[in-house]
């Protein structure tokens, strides 16, 4: 008789046994698909939320030099006079800016300047707490009641791109704009001015007031902030244009201090700083990297898949011993059933392969449990995953050292540390755990590899077996 169809028969005469052994199957199966289902949208995930995280590249001075070379002057200074040292802003070059923007891996960039000016025929915002602080490295008493901000476009802006400052009215500034006049306005300046989009401002140069520039406003912008005290000048009075205008009333056309790269590709981050340190060739200039959320949420999504692998493999094993010993002791019941298949000149081979196809059929059918159940397992168990992994991170970063330095996003320039402290949160990534034809295939692997190895066990045992001995000893 087949082997094949000796199988069945069994199976179907031996239906408690064949119930218990699907549930058994089921549930071990179910949870090496639930790991594999983890493990796979772990790693997409890791891939696609790092992606639309990002990571930003900003080139600007290199504030170390910068220290190092102030003491100095103030050392030198003291011992010679008592006339303040004096510090000009490291600057690279516009066309060194646009070579490194021109490499692979930059989705985009922006150039961002800044430069004071006073208002000449309307009126800035007044401020209710003024401050006469100066900024880092000494201020300057010559600092106007406007503040231009030199941007390549108002999009890749911080204010914009974090949802802070939003155009109410026209458009913002474009790649277009360089090379132009033109504007954009915050709504209480042109408020209190009767300004609207298609008007024209003047203002004046810091240290010289006979020196003007004709501005026109080709947009109007609303700011949530407000000043906070701290600030030298109501946020209102912050007028954007192109980084062109900019360099041009602060007299550094054709130079920038600071520029902001956004990487396509983040995981590259460390290849691009490298490629653009060697067109830089400036050791006054810096590039710093702001990879921190893009690591966070791989570091997280890793270990999600880790530790999912981890479940696949100890699930699978326990399923080998398990099922294992089952077939082994099913084995030791059906001894007399397999001395007499073997002394009516049946092959060994074909009553293992008799077992084999038993244990197949069981596994194809807990397959089809598993794959049914798997995703709403994984769904359960992929969220407490990341809980853990967010909790452990959180706990990290809460015993890290406070303060440190940041760089703003966009265009923005660096952001001092250290004064007030603070912790950087990883962003959560959720786990879109979708059952695919590879994870099916992956599994139907695992069930086939089980069902060998269980078998394999008790095919050693019935090697061993001599239809006589045993015949007789029944």
């Amino acid at each position: 008789m087949n082997f094949i169809k000796r199988a069945g028969i069994t199976l179907w005469a031996r239906k408690g046994r064949t119930i218990l052994l699907m549930i058994t199957s089921s549930v071990i199966l179910m949870f090496v698909m639930a790991g594999l289902i983890i493990q796979n949208a772990a790693l997409t995930s890791a891939k696609t939320a790092t992606n639309s995280i990002g990571s930003t590249v900003t080139l600007s001075q290199n504030r170390t030099k910068m220290m190092k070379k102030m003491q100095k002057q103030m050392a030198s200074s003291s011992s010679s006079s008592s006339s303040k040292p004096t510090f000009t802003q490291a600057t690279t070059t516009i066309a060194k800016a646009k070579k490194i923007a021109a490499l692979s891996n930059v989705a985009s960039y922006n150039v961002s300047t800044s430069t004071s000016v006073n208002a000449s025929g309307f009126s800035a915002v007044s401020t209710t707490t003024s401050s006469t602080q100066g900024g880092f490295g000494g201020g300057t008493s010559n600092s106007g009641d406007i503040q231009i901000n030199g941007v390549s476009a108002t999009a890749g802006a911080t204010s914009f791109s974090d949802g802070t400052a939003k155009i109410t009215s026209g458009r913002g500034i474009k790649a277009s704009d360089e090379g132009t006049n033109n504007v954009v306005i915050e709504s209480e300046l042109a408020s209190a001015n009767s300004l609207k989009v298609g008007d024209t401002i003047k203002v004046a140069d810091t240290s010289d007031s006979s020196e003007k520039t004709t501005l026109k406003i080709v947009g109007i912008y609303k700011v949530k902030t407000t000043t906070d005290g701290f600030s030298q000048q109501d946020p209102s009075n912050t007028i954007y244009g192109s980084y062109t205008l900019s360099n041009k009333i602060a007299g550094t056309v054709g130079k920038v201090s600071n520029v902001t790269y956004t990487m396509s590709d983040p995981s590259k981050t460390k290849a691009f700083v490298t490629a653009a340190k060697k067109i830089l060739n400036d050791s006054d200039m810096t590039l710093t990297s702001d990879a921190s959320s893009y690591k966070a949420a791989a570091k997280q999504m890793k270990g999600v898949a880790s530790f999912a692998s981890k479940i696949v493999w100890i699930v699978a094993i326990a399923g080998v011993l398990i099922l294992g010993l089952i077939i082994l002791l099913m084995t030791r019941e059906r001894r007399r059933e397999i001395g007499i298949l073997v002394s009516l000149g049946e092959t060994k081979g074909k009553v293992i392969a008799q077992l084999f196809t038993e244990l197949l059929i069981v596994l194809a059918v807990a397959l089809g449990v598993a794959t049914a159940a798997g995703t709403a397992v994984s769904g359960s168990i992929s969220n407490t995953l990341v809980q853990q992994q967010q909790s452990s991170q959180q706990s990290a970063a809460t015993q890290g050292a406070p303060g440190g330095s940041g760089t703003s996003k966009n265009g923005g320039a660096p952001t001092g540390g250290g004064g007030m402290g603070g912790t950087t949160t990883a962003q959560t990534t959720d786990i879109d755990t979708v059952l695919t034809p590879a994870a099916v295939a992956e599994l139907g692997g695992v069930a086939v590899l089980i069902a060998l190895l269980s078998v394999g066990g008790a095919g050693i045992t019935i090697l061993r077996m001599k239809p006589k001995q045993i015949l007789q000893a029944d």
